[in-house]
């Protein structure tokens, strides 16, 4: 299958006919915008600047300067880098692309680089939707490192259920070398298949499990990180009180710090048992305390989803008042039914009312099936003049219905203020005992050509007022550049200065992913 340049996923797989057809039919129904498809131009009409820099002899061969490699990696993937790509508003591209065969290589790379000030960019999938990978800046060139060829599972302790996995490796192809080994990773973020290893750890991915293992934090025990300054490889160890620990320091640095090469991760034996149903509410409250119940019960759920009326309207089809919780329980060692058993009477405490308990395709399996789909289905609302994005973030429940309220107005007001016409949903991606994850949606009619606009100032308007109201500005998206206004007023200033020092000590020339986490 051929990637897209310029949006999400495979070319083959993009929304159309049919789909599409349906697609836009459920949109007329929402908004009052005109939607009217726009494609992408291709690559040979970018009229890309050439090179500012060409590779050493030794590394000549490790590096590529064709157009579309370079078109390919110069964005990430969110909203506003899929419009940018349609309207071929490439403004900044990498140099050059580079493809390590090795560690060695990685360390030649970052010689020249540092040496002649170069700024690299490290890339795993390219799946980032907070500018992490754009080369956001003019005044040197940038090589884009993309570690695509470290992609094996190298080692396997069955003893330990450990397995040593280099950063490169995808999604799919991690999970088929651990198949025959009866062992899994587990970890599912939506970008599961056009994202790696190297880049979860960077970013500090959240993946399948809504409860207890839900960031790849929880996964990690030891990493070997490249740096301008040396290699870093941790100890493996099931846990340590020995001072800081070395695998904090680099998990969420996102490029700036060194680039991961690979890294012995946790995994588990392949899920045997499984129970799963859904939970209508009449009533957006109960709803919320229903799945707060669940959270702070020790059940530990590895889906435990709310979505509101609206998403669960435009994601599953189902008609309900308050929301629709998703539960499912998995195990590789015992049955669960007693687990789902238990929960469904919390649920049912808040007054909700189960379904798909057993048979036929349930709205957890709609969910799931228009889940994955949704990036595609962002592609194709953006080609009709749609703003179509989400938001994330986290709070304690004490704080949530104020956050809800005052993101879900925010967000309102701004749509009016752009003078778009949408709704705003809601559901939860992961909870804590302590408190939700809430991932926001809008969807809006925009004026093609102003979308990126429309859209950057609803943003900033939910992001003002997600730090206004106990929220982080992210949960598991990262910073990049895009966060950095609210990362920088969010984070301590004795961490910032510690950050900064700490950036100095590793990367004294500065060269790793300029502008990401500090200045």
């Amino acid at each position: 299958m051929g990637r897209s340049w310029w949006g999400w996923g495979n070319v083959e797989d993009a929304v159309r006919g049919e789909e599409l057809d349906a697609l836009l039919s459920r949109v007329r129904a929402l908004t009052s915008g005109e939607l009217v498809g726009h494609e992408a131009p291709g690559v040979d009409a970018l009229g890309l600047p050439r090179p500012r820099v060409r590779a050493p002899e030794a590394l000549a061969g490790l590096c590529s300067d064709d157009v579309a490699d370079r078109a390919a990696h110069a964005h990430g993937k969110a909203f506003r880098d899929v419009v940018r790509n349609l309207h071929g508003d490439l403004r900044h591209v990498p140099d050059l692309v580079a493809r390590p065969r090795d560690e060695r290589d990685l360390v030649d790379l970052l010689d020249w680089c540092g040496r002649d000030g170069i700024a690299v960019i490290p890339y795993g999938g390219g799946s980032s939707v907070v500018g992490g990978v754009e080369p956001r800046f003019d005044d040197r060139p940038v090589v884009t490192v993309d570690l695509e060829r470290l992609d094996r599972v190298v080692e396997i302790d069955p003893v330990s259920r450990a397995a040593r996995i280099q950063a490169g490796v995808f999604g799919p192809r991690l999970e088929e070398q651990l198949r025959p080994h009866g062992l899994t990773l587990r970890h599912f973020p939506q970008s599961f298949e056009f994202s790696t290893l190297g880049g979860w750890l960077a970013t500090r991915s959240g993946g399948h499990y809504a409860t207890l293992y839900t960031h790849i934090d929880d996964m990690v025990e030891s990493m070997r990180v490249v740096t301008p300054s040396g290699v870093s490889e941790s100890r493996r160890l099931p846990g340590s009180g020995a001072g800081p620990s070395p695998d904090r320091l680099f998990l969420g640095s996102e490029g700036i710090l060194g680039i991961i090469t690979e890294a012995w991760m946790r995994v588990q034996e392949r899920p045997r048992w499984r129970a799963k149903a859904s939970v209508r509410f009449a009533d957006y409250g109960a709803a919320v305390a229903a799945t707060r119940a669940v959270a702070q019960s020790g059940l530990y759920p590895a889906n435990c989803r709310l979505l509101d009326a609206s998403e669960a309207l435009i994601n599953t089809g189902v008609a309900v008042e308050g929301g629709v919780l998703l539960l499912a329980f998995e195990s590789a060692d015992h049955p669960v039914e007693a687990s789902l058993g238990r929960a469904l009477e919390l649920c049912r405490d808040h007054g909700g009312e189960v379904r798909d308990e057993a048979g036929g395709e349930s709205t957890g399996d709609t969910w799931r099936s228009s889940f994955l789909r949704m990036p595609y289905q962002r592609d194709a609302l953006a080609r009709h003049s749609m703003i179509a994005e989400t938001f994330e973030t986290a709070c304690t429940w004490d704080r949530f219905e104020e956050l809800h309220g005052a993101v879900t107005e925010a967000a309102r007001r701004a749509l009016r203020e752009v003078a778009a016409d949408g709704v705003v949903t809601c559901r939860f991606t992961h909870v804590y005992p302590d408190g939700p994850a809430p991932y926001f949606g809008v969807y809006a009619s925009g004026r093609w050509g102003s979308t990126v606009a429309q859209w950057d100032e609803i943003k900033a308007a939910v992001s003002e007022a997600m730090a206004a109201n106990g929220g982080t500005i992210t949960h598991h998206h990262a910073v990049g550049r895009d966060h950095r206004p609210w990362y920088d007023r969010q984070r301590p200033d004795p961490f910032a200065a510690a950050l900064t020092a700490t950036k100095s000590a590793l990367d004294p020339s500065g060269i790793l992913n300029p502008g990401v986490l500090v200045p």
